[in-house]
């Protein structure tokens, strides 16, 4: 985060590229920063593709404990994950992760 005069950071919630606007939050702990769901694409599995939806765990930061989710298809090898607890700083273009037990599945990168 950027640290603003009155001492929490600010940190980057989304991006309006027609716009070329920043929108932001202070306070690591916004509302804003959490979300529920993300998109995922580029998916690869390890062994085989699971069916869908999935009940499963996902990571989207190294170290982070597993979350509890499930991955549902959408169109175009994109997929739909939903939390049980809102996820804080998801971050287009990064990995997530998804496992069940201590088998890793596969994984794909963040879209939104």
């Amino acid at each position: 985060g950027i640290k603003g005069t009155s001492g929490d950071p600010w940190y980057v919630v989304d991006k309006d590229l027609e716009q070329n606007r920043l929108i932001v939050a202070q306070g690591k702990n916004h509302p804003e920063l959490f979300k529920p769901t993300l998109l995922a694409d580029d998916l690869h599995w390890i062994n085989t593709t699971p069916t869908l939806p999935l009940p499963c765990h996902a990571r989207i930061r190294y170290r982070q404990a597993d979350q509890a989710c499930t991955l549902k298809a959408i169109d175009n090898g994109i997929a739909r994950v939903s939390f049980e607890q809102s996820q804080r700083a998801v971050t287009p273009g990064q990995a997530i992760v998804f496992y069940t037990g201590d088998h890793c599945l596969g994984g794909g990168t963040i879209l939104s």
